[in-house]
């Protein structure tokens, strides 16, 4: 990461404008330039670090469940999943008004310390003698909870950049955390070969198997980031013209010198950019969600053909989306976050319409065995549930296809394997692209005052988009196929396309509303 943001710091230092104030007048020497963007590289980390602690234990999960509490079925799964993002959501508005009056070390501290404590209980959960599933809820509830200084690293970086610095470091920021999530899986496979059994420490009563050994990593990864912000993380803070300015959250601030520039902030761009990133993240989220029931549906894969070409296909969307973003910082220069947001969204509206069912073939059907088949008719645990069919059990004779009792399979035409490959390529440029240029633009719009509740608001709608978009799917793919779910989804998005079409003029940036700084 610490070349991604070479560019960025090639800019001339900036401060030798005056703004009438002596607050503003401070102008940013070597040495404070290099301590920015040390800070702002110790967050890339802390994001990076933030996602893999989602993602390294998310295909061990169900085995780990189902070994510890026998009680634990479909559903229970889908809320220890939900939990993460429910906790994040409770935690980003807190973690980010704590971030407005004090300094920012105290609440990526207290919120990473959560977060090693949880993945410790989460190696514990075998221990108690029942009720061990609501242990492990809990657990991955609190990693979620420390996950919520997402809010914190966001409205921290958004203060200590300029302008034209902003796309690019929120394009790091993005990349490291696209990186956390594609990596955490392969951390969690390179953990399979110490086995279910593993070794125990009897002294602290600590088992290290495939399910636990992922975590520890996790919590001593925490310790190591802890150590590095309480060590390297210094306040900063600069305008958008990129003069350094005293703020709230330096140690030593006196009262006096604290002066926030005048003006208001576009209420109307705030709710409107937090839609935008809602559905967003909610039309990723049913994807991702919807990838292993449709494939074993429409190509009567078997459970492990799925969970391998779906996960190859994740893992290759992951690689395409930092490559995006990497393009996107580039690209932003020349014509701006507002078009590229507006490009994005047409690519994701053309990925789905691909989606959409057409011609005279049809879905082979599965006739026999009505109650064996991953269909979610309940939760969208049931769907996660297909990645972990024990390997020991008899698959030859399990059928594929679409099963029967969804009766949209008898008449939906079969979507083609090219036609789907398209479609995941193309909502693999658009999301990241979308993703990337919403919380750009919404840290331009809020401006120089600190933004930390404002980040945490536009994170708490991200993981309640991530809730709902697999619920929503799961339903509705279910009982009406896939012709109205991704006709819905299609609606939704040229629903997205006018909102920005209205919005579109309000989407500038703070200085630039107040004629401060020429767009």
């Amino acid at each position: 990461t610490a070349s991604l943001g070479m560019e960025a710091e090639q800019e001339p230092l900036l401060g030798n404008r005056t703004c009438g104030s002596r607050e503003w007048d401070i102008v940013e020497t070597e040495e404070h330039y290099k301590s920015r963007w040390r800070s702002i590289r110790i967050l890339y980390l802390t994001m990076f670090l933030s996602s893999v602690g989602f993602s390294i234990v998310i295909m061990s999960i169900w085995p780990y469940l189902q070994k510890i509490d026998q009680t634990a079925d479909a559903s229970f799964l889908g809320w220890v999943i939900a939990s993460f993002s429910l906790g994040q959501m409770v935690a980003s508005p807190m973690f980010g008004l704590w971030s407005n009056y004090r300094p920012r070390k105290e609440p990526l501290t207290v919120s990473i310390f959560i977060s090693v404590a949880a993945n410790c209980l989460y190696a514990y959960v075998h221990l108690p003698a029942s009720h061990n599933k609501y242990y492990m809820l809990v657990a991955r509830g609190l990693v979620g909870f420390g996950a919520g200084n997402v809010a914190v690293v966001r409205s921290y970086i958004a203060g200590a950049t300029s302008l034209q610095e902003r796309t690019s470091s929120m394009a790091n920021t993005s990349a490291c955390q696209a990186l956390g999530f594609i990596l955490g899986p392969v951390f969690q496979t390179c953990f399979a070969f110490i086995g279910e059994k593993g070794v125990t420490w009897d002294a602290i009563k600590l088992q290290i198997n495939m399910y636990t050994a992922p975590v520890l990593l996790g919590a001593f990864l925490g310790v190591f980031n802890i150590i590095l912000i309480l060590a390297v993380l210094r306040e900063h803070r600069v305008d958008d013209s990129g003069r350094q300015c005293k703020n709230i959250n330096f140690e030593e601030a006196n009262t006096d010198e604290v002066q926030v520039p005048q003006g208001n902030i576009d209420q109307v761009a705030v709710v409107a950019t937090n839609i935008l990133f809602f559905v967003i993240l909610f039309i990723f989220a049913l994807f991702e969600t919807i990838i292993t029931p449709l494939t074993m549906d429409m190509y009567a894969w078997t459970q492990e053909q799925a969970v391998l070409y779906d996960g190859i296909i994740l893992a290759a969307l992951g690689v395409e989306a930092v490559v995006i973003l990497l393009g996107v910082k580039l690209l932003s220069k020349k014509i701006g976050e507002r078009a590229i947001l507006l490009g994005g969204l047409i690519v994701v509206w053309v990925g789905f319409f691909i989606l959409l069912p057409w011609g005279n073939q049809f879905p082979k059907i599965q006739w026999e065995d009505l109650h064996n088949n991953s269909i979610p008719n309940t939760t969208f645990g049931e769907i996660i549930i297909g990645l972990w069919k024990s390997p020991r059990e008899d698959h030859s004779e399990r059928p594929t296809g679409c099963p029967i009792e969804q009766a949209w399979c008898l008449y939906t035409p079969v979507i083609h394997l090219a036609q789907f490959l398209t479609s995941a390529v193309l909502i693999g440029i658009g999301y990241p692209v979308c993703n990337l240029m919403s919380y750009t633009l919404y840290s331009k719009i809020l401006g120089p005052k600190p933004q930390g509740v404002y980040m945490g608001w536009l994170t708490a709608s991200g993981s309640g988009a991530r809730i709902l978009g697999p619920v929503f799917i799961s339903q509705v793919y279910a009982h009406w196929g896939p012709r109205w779910a991704f006709g819905l989804v299609c609606g939704m998005v040229v629903f997205t396309i006018t909102l920005l079409g209205v919005v579109y003029k309000r989407l500038i940036a703070f200085s630039i509303r107040y004629g401060r700084i020429q767009e």
